[in-house]
């Protein structure tokens, strides 16, 4: 078949759908998938039907409208009713890269990644297996099988066994029952203990006592009487059985930690060491009469307060209260810009309304602020706070008329810088209130889903040119390599988690080229790439494509490097053909 000019048109099957362009304008962009189709031999490299005159793609259909469309303007968007991840696939299928999006469809097409990211950062229980699966449940050695760590016929360790069911038990209140059982008694101590701290500042459960004691001072003696406020002894008790079994799940937790130094680098863990910690010194040094005891005794007791830390334990047992303080984190920005337009305002209206106070000044006071309150502008940041806050305490108020219209500019100035930044950080909350609920509503996945490689006859199953050796990261490169071996047996046989891992580094692979503006070009070479467990026989190498390294293919890039259909053990390097095998 003879090659047409660039003037006839060209007939694109994608999903069904039929579409008709110019030769022309796919050559507009270079280097891509489209692009490829008017060259001499993408009849015979891609699926073409001679007799409908039409190259077939079974890709989404209405996406491809889109890109078709950039190829015609230079302009591309991102459709409103696609979701982000389908359309990022797409331009990775297709060899476009993501930074080519238009501004205006940029945050649209940015949203589903930063919905990810903040969806990831809440903790949801692990999903349930089914109870038929011993490898999958909780039962003596399924962990351990999962986690490919244990041979058949080897018993497992008690530790190995009890170690993540007791870690859960303590830390995920979802897990099983018993674990939602010690989170309610958790919490049931968390609220006693809080509202035992509120109720010893009352004056109804404690006792003043008169004390007397004989003081010698040189060859004098003389009594000395003081008064000590002693609590209820029964508030004490209820203290000491909370501080008991907070004590008790600290250390259980520290114990069964798989990661003792994160644990210890968690805010809620160091908490829980500091509201424990008063208590037994208090007790320890209660029984002393020294000076110094009693100085260290007295310390502690003002700082019991430490106890109220207790109350952001609960953030582990409510979503709302998690979503908080990521909105807090998330708003830090909103935060700074609140502060920074009450600073300036405060400090504006504090030097107004002293200035303005001095209008109305008696002539024979030398200071001119015996009628006012405001003596100093330092006095006057209090006033400001307080009125652009729109809280008015009323302690302070102007008398004169300039006074009187400095404070009115001050209230109305303290509302618009507030209603400013405050719906961000609203929309902020109830977005990631939305995400939480729907992370743990999301229906449970019991398999991963792992596509089939292409088989042998697939219109696009390998390209000849191997672009991926010199666009793909070394480790997805590895990632391909080991994933053969896996598949082949050479490596633990059907280890699920050592399947699951080829597949996060793949995926980290096209992430980290995405970022470098390569994800394109690294889809485009390594998609239709068989695994190695798929190596062409001899007779089903096309002559375009040619032998391992024979460097016969078509070639778009002045790379002379062929597809990795490489043997189980061995892979060559893209700048010399050392052969190195790999050794597990």
């Amino acid at each position: 078949m003879t090659c047409p000019s660039d003037s006839e048109k060209i007939m694109i099957n994608c999903g069904g759908i039929r579409h008709e362009t110019y030769r022309s304008t796919l050559k507009t962009l270079p280097g891509t998938r489209l692009s490829w189709l008017t060259e001499p031999d993408a009849f015979s490299n891609f699926d073409y039907d001679p007799k409908l005159d039409e190259f077939f793609f079974d890709r989404h259909p209405n996406t491809f409208a889109f890109i078709l469309n950039y190829y015609r303007t230079g302009k591309l968007h991102c459709p409103s009713d696609v979701c982000g991840p389908l359309f990022e696939e797409e331009l990775a299928f297709w060899g476009i890269d993501e930074t080519d999006v238009e501004a205006c469809c940029w945050m649209n097409y940015r949203q589903h990644r930063d919905a990810e990211e903040a969806l990831d950062s809440f903790e949801t229980p692990e999903p349930e297996v089914p109870e038929d699966d011993p490898a999958l449940t909780g039962g003596a050695d399924g962990d351990l099988k999962r986690l490919c760590l244990q041979e058949d016929g080897r018993k497992p360790s008690w530790w190995s066994i009890w170690q993540p069911r007791i870690w859960n038990l303590f830390e995920d209140p979802y897990s099983s029952k018993y674990a939602r059982y010690v989170a309610f008694g958790s919490l049931l101590f968390i609220l006693i203990s809080i509202s035992t701290f509120c109720l010893e500042t009352h004056e109804a459960f404690n006792t003043i006592y008169n004390k007397t004691e004989n003081v010698t001072v040189g060859n004098v003696t003389r009594e000395e009487v003081s008064f000590e406020v002693v609590t209820d002894s029964w508030l004490t008790y209820v203290e000491g059985m909370c501080v008991i079994w907070f004590t008790i799940e600290v250390f259980t937790r520290v114990i069964f930690c798989p990661d003792k130094a994160e644990f210890f680098k968690s805010s809620l863990n160091i908490i829980d060491f500091v509201a424990i910690l008063p208590f037994y010194l208090e007790v320890a040094l209660s029984g002393l009469s020294s000076k110094a005891a009693k100085d260290v005794l007295g310390f502690l007791r003002v700082v019991r307060f430490v106890r109220i830390l207790r109350i952001f334990k609960l953030t582990r047992h409510f979503v709302g209260l998690r979503v908080l303080g990521h909105t807090l984190r998330a708003s830090t920005n909103e935060f700074l810009l609140l502060i920074i337009f009450l600073a300036l305002g405060v400090l504006i209206f504090a030097t107004m309304i002293y200035y303005a106070e001095r209008i109305g000044a008696d002539p024979e006071d030398p200071t001119a602020s015996a009628h006012t309150a405001f003596k100093n502008i330092p006095i006057g940041f209090w006033w400001a706070v307080v009125t652009m806050t729109t809280l008015g305490y009323g302690d302070m108020y102007p008398e004169t008329w300039s006074g009187m219209l400095v404070g009115a500019l001050c209230a109305l100035a303290g509302v618009l810088t507030i209603a400013m930044p405050v719906p961000v950080i609203v929309n902020n909350f109830g977005m990631y209130y939305s995400l939480a609920m729907a992370k743990q509503k999301l229906p449970k996945k019991k398999n991963k889903h792992i596509p089939r490689a292409p088989q042998p006859g697939s219109p696009n199953y390998c390209k000849p040119d191997a672009l991926a050796m010199a666009t793909a990261s070394p480790h997805r490169i590895m990632g391909n390599v080991i994933g053969g071996m896996v598949g082949s047996g050479s490596m633990g046989g059907d280890c699920p988690l050592a399947q699951e891992e080829i597949i996060e580094i793949n995926r980290a692979g096209v992430w980290d080229s995405k970022q470098n503006g390569d994800a394109a070009n690294a889809a485009l070479a390594n998609e239709d790439c068989p695994t190695i467990d798929q190596v062409l026989g001899p007779d089903d190498r096309s002559p375009a494509t040619g032998g391992l390294g024979s460097g016969t293919g078509r070639e778009r890039y002045p790379h002379d490097r062929a597809c990795f259909l490489l043997s189980t053990g061995e892979f060559r390097t893209t700048d010399s053909n050392v052969r190195k095998v790999l050794s597990f």
